[in-house]
């Protein structure tokens, strides 16, 4: 079975600082038309710094929308147009002061993709050598270093409840062969 939807029209209803809200009419596969939100957002990247005895680099951030401090995965929005890899070398220096001798591509994310065009690349980062952090201006967050298999027990019993640390760490788990 067919499972396009089609796009028949559709019309910005808020451009803001970082995404646009456009609302469109879409051709259901059955010739029903039915309106769908879509928030489009330039996407972004996360990436996992472990050094050589499993300790990880995280950030602690106030998260406005959720009213509380996340411990998280270092992360940051792309530019329209940036590779990815390029961001996630500039997301990792800036919040942590961390340079890697290897990034591994751990994949995409489709955050939430009922109605978000956001898609975060995940990525490893190792071999890691110590610098200065220089976090954005309107950026305020506290590194902290965890063993991988703690993360990994704090996103299973759901203390960790971001969804792209979450991720990273258990790929990063899986393929590094942490027990």
């Amino acid at each position: 079975m067919e499972l396009e939807e089609r796009r028949i029209s559709g019309e910005i209803k808020y451009d803001g600082v970082i995404v646009k809200v456009r609302l469109d009419n879409a051709e259901l596969i059955n010739g029903k038309v039915v309106k769908r939100e879509v928030v489009e957002h330039p996407g972004g990247v996360t990436v996992l710094p472990v050094d050589e005895q499993g300790y990880c680099y995280c950030v602690k951030q106030f998260r406005y929308p959720f009213q509380r401090v996340m411990l998280e995965a270092p992360a940051g929005k792309l530019e329209y147009g940036e590779d990815h890899r390029e961001c996630a070398v500039r997301e990792l220096s800036e919040e942590t002061g961390l340079t890697a001798d290897k990034l591994t591509y751990l994949g995409p994310c489709c955050t939430s993709p009922g109605f978000s065009s956001e898609v975060l690349h995940i990525y490893l980062a190792t071999g890691l050598h110590e610098g200065e952090s220089h976090p954005d201006e309107d950026e305020f967050l506290n590194v902290e270093k965890h063993h991988i298999n703690e993360l990994a027990g704090l996103c299973m019993n759901g203390e960790i409840d971001d969804a792209k640390t979450v991720i990273a760490v258990l790929k990063a788990q899986k393929l590094l062969h942490v027990d």
